[in-house]
């Protein structure tokens, strides 16, 4: 017959033995979490973020640029359209309009008329995602440009056949440049001499020197232009032509068109324009053709045509000009093309009408 005291205490030997040489804990021990311990790490920002203006909906779209989730939504004001990116990246600067939309075919007389209180630049504070202030900057302000150093804008006001050039530390303006009936696309030269501004009514592009703030020169172009686009060293600007199914290019040394290209599409009404970082290729988005065209800027030649979104306006790429970002109005929605390949690779549902788009890198 066994010892039951004996095999008893053995037992509680053993058990003894194995955590005084370092056996496991008792069960009802915790386990050190050294993670918990060290706290929680701080998310890691994306390499980008894209900016998306929805003329309708009033608001901005914050959307990431490797995971393309939307990250916030800003309450702008009244039909937000154009805006650019102060060179620092810390501020946009954002087209605001209290006019009606009038979209083509529409009897303006039967127009409410137009909020003249809702006119500005809205200025959107990039770490906050709040509008910090509004300037004013003349009537029915439609895109918006800015000087090198990010003291001056430069505003196409499209109900009043000018351009603005406004002080942004005094929120003055300084300027008031006659451009041409229904001024739309205004662009900066990159290496900040000239501002390029459209005349959709003039089929036109008014150059102003920026040095003297004086229009110097009047470049007749396509029908309807619509946007402007400068190759990376300054050397030629692209004008898109939404009547015209065209492309002026522009010598920027005489100001003067040194070829036109037709853009393909079935219709085809150039919009928005984008030169890729290495300046070997313009992408047009074509209105109601629903697509985004590359272009060999050495030959005119199509490199590829992207199917997107309705009615695709502003574009933008990535900093590295891998991907291209096309704001669909009446889809309410972005594509996102792989510019290799041109093909569509994600689609983001944004607010109503998204208009313009721009790029902040935060590398």
């Amino acid at each position: 017959m066994p010892n039951t005291r004996l095999s008893h205490f053995m037992l509680s030997l053993v058990a003894v033995t194995v955590v005084a040489c370092g056996g496991a804990p008792p069960p009802d021990d915790p386990v050190p979490d050294p993670v918990a311990e060290a706290g929680a790490a701080e998310p890691t920002p994306p390499p980008y973020r894209v900016y998306v203006t929805n003329e309708r909906s009033g608001d901005l779209t914050v959307i990431a640029g490797d995971t393309h989730e939307v990250l916030a939504t800003v309450p702008l004001g009244k039909r937000p359209r154009g805006l650019a990116v102060r060179p620092d990246g810390r501020q946009l600067f954002v087209a605001l309009s209290g006019s009606p939309p009038a979209p083509p075919g529409v009897d303006e007389a039967t127009l409410p008329p137009p909020d003249r209180a809702a006119d500005g630049i809205g200025v959107v504070d990039v770490a906050t995602q709040q509008v910090s202030t509004v300037i004013q900057a003349g009537t029915d302000p439609e895109q918006v440009a800015l000087n090198l150093d990010g003291t001056r804008l430069y505003v196409a006001n499209e109900d009043a056949g000018t351009t603005s050039v406004v002080d942004i530390a005094t929120g003055e303006i300084i300027s008031t440049l006659e451009v041409g009936d229904e001024p739309e696309g205004v662009t900066t030269s990159p290496d900040g001499r000239f501002v390029y501004v459209t005349s959709e009514q003039d089929n036109q592009v008014a150059v102003i020197d920026v040095a003297t703030n004086e229009v110097i020169e009047q470049i007749e172009v396509g029908p309807r232009p619509r946007a402007v686009a400068f190759s990376p060293d300054s050397s030629r600007a692209y004008v898109s032509s939404e009547n015209g199914a065209s492309l002026s290019i522009i010598d920027t040394t005489s100001h003067e068109v040194v070829a036109s290209v037709d853009v393909p599409g079935e219709p085809s009404r150039p919009m928005g324009v984008a030169v890729s970082p290495d300046g070997s290729l313009v992408f047009v988005s074509t209105g109601r053709g629903g697509t985004v065209v590359a272009l060999d800027t050495m030959t005119g030649d199509s490199r590829g045509t992207a199917t997107v979104g309705e009615r695709p306006w502003g574009i933008a790429l990535s900093p590295d000009g891998s991907l291209l970002y096309s704001a669909n109005g009446p889809s309410n929605d972005v594509s996102v093309v792989d510019t290799a390949t041109m093909t569509v690779v994600a689609t983001i549902p944004v607010g109503d009408s998204p208009w313009g788009v721009a790029v902040i890198d935060n590398r």
